[in-house]
């Protein structure tokens, strides 16, 4: 990627969040704005430890392999900095076994791989490579509540430090030709677009009701050795419930059990044990009889997943990344993958303008629109396969969409050639018309 660093910037960016969206947007504004400041209500811990404003933190994460390659295209050396810290490997076939609708996926010899470990060690690594640039500079204990402008161009943000309620005294203002939004889930930007009398952007939503609970468990001496991590898919329409084991930092292992709207886990222990039993496979539940538990059972709620369209109608000055744009069902690993992306479509908008200026901010809109799409109508096209799910998309083209792919799934059950390009699709390399490929496409009418 070409480099901005030698050129002459320009005028100040304001990045609402400081967790990874934010971060990494962060560092693709370098050498575009002459001063990017990071908005984070919390304060950082020291070192790669869990944090209260992160509370899907403690629950497991991928970073898929798209989501590695342009993290190590923005920071090069990220990978061998998630392995120093302890981050396993996980080749995509092998290491991990995956139980879809139609059975175990085929084996084949995969170069696709994701670095599985706890979201902080994540988070830490990056965040460390993003304060080592002068120009970023973090406002921690400090919430944004508000923007300046009109319904035609945003020009900074209103900050105050937490502590202070609704003193308004406390508010002050953050001049910025660049503000980007990243604050997750939770975001306000739409109220606060209401509030300079712009409407809010359209949305499309989907819900499909998931609720998971999750342990992390000391790897047992005698755990399997013919695979490192299991992920074990709900079958719709009558079986929503689903697992996943990853290996993570320090020799242990983190797990979560879960289920759409209707195949929930009950709180606790029992519910954990309980979620356990209903898998449709017995590995996960004998791998962990012999485990030793690190810690209580977290449950999380995550909400509906909600695209928002900036793309369509936002301020000149605004960009809204990651969860704030875009949050997907959390079983199908998309989000940090999806929100690096968009760090490096940012950097390329910048990269092209010459800095951080109405053109940058118009084409990042764009950019990010694009980046989520085929993972949103991925996720949104299976949530709907459930009949408890809320919103989502329908219809003829739907259903024709489902019985294909339930067709790749047989396939990958028992040819690798579908196997691997399913992998690519689903590891954001490759777009969902890979399935159509000839080799494939034959492949999969053979299966049927």
């Amino acid at each position: 990627m070409a480099s901005l660093e030698t050129g002459p910037g320009r005028g100040t960016a304001v990045v609402i969040g400081g967790g990874l969206a934010g971060t990494l947007a962060a560092w693709a504004l370098r050498g575009a704005a002459e001063r990017i400041v990071v908005v984070e209500r919390d304060r950082y811990p020291d070192g790669p430890e869990f944090r209260a404003g992160l509370p899907q933190g403690r629950h497991p994460h991928l970073l898929l392999e798209a989501g590695h390659r342009v993290l190590e295209e923005l920071m090069p050396g990220t990978q061998e900095e998630l392995r120093a810290a302890g981050a396993v490997r996980v080749a995509l076939s092998g290491d991990l076994r995956w139980l879809s609708a139609a059975g175990w996926m085929a084996e084949y010899p995969a170069a696709l791989a994701f670095y599985s470990c706890t979201r902080p060690v994540l988070d830490s690594v990056v965040l460390e490579r993003v304060r080592t640039e002068p120009s970023i500079e973090f406002l921690e204990g400090t919430e944004a509540v508000g923007l300046t402008g009109s319904a035609a161009a945003v020009t900074g943000v209103r900050v105050r430090e937490r502590g202070h309620g609704a003193d308004r005294s406390a508010v002050r203002e953050l001049p910025a030709e660049l503000v980007v939004g990243a604050s997750g889930r939770t975001s306000a930007m739409a109220d606060w677009l209401r509030e300079l009398g712009c409407p809010p952007p359209a949305e499309e939503r989907v819900d499909a009701g998931v609720v998971y609970a999750t342990r992390v468990f000391r790897r047992p001496a005698d755990a399997p050795t013919d695979w490192s991590a299991l992920y074990l898919q709900c079958k719709a329409p009558d079986t929503p419930y689903l697992g996943v084991l990853l290996p993570i930092e320090g020799d242990r292992w983190i797990v979560s059990v879960g289920g759409m709207r209707g195949g929930e886990p009950a709180p606790g222990e029992a519910g954990f044990a309980r979620q356990l039993e209903l898998l449709r496979d017995t590995r996960m539940r004998e791998a962990l009889a012999g485990a030793e538990p690190l810690g209580a059972v977290r449950g999380f709620v995550p909400g509906p997943g909600v695209r928002r369209h900036y793309e369509q109608r936002a301020p000149e000055g605004l960009v809204v990344v990651g969860d704030a744009a875009c949050t997907f069902n959390p079983v199908y690993g998309q989000g940090i993958s999806v929100a690096a992306l968009e760090a490096a479509e940012l950097r390329r908008a910048a990269l092209r303008h010459g800095g951080i200026g109405p053109a940058t901010a118009r084409a990042a809109r764009r950019a990010v629109a694009a980046v989520s799409k085929n993972a949103w109508a991925m996720s949104a096209a299976e949530d709907v396969r459930f009949a408890a799910t809320t919103g989502g998309p329908s219809g003829a083209l739907l259903r024709a969409q489902h019985r294909f792919l339930d067709r790749v799934l047989a396939g990958a059950a028992s040819d690798p050639r579908v196997t691997a390009v399913f992998h690519e699709v689903m590891s954001l390399v490759a777009p969902p018309t890979a399935l159509f490929r000839p080799s494939v496409l034959s492949a999969v009418l053979r299966s049927g």
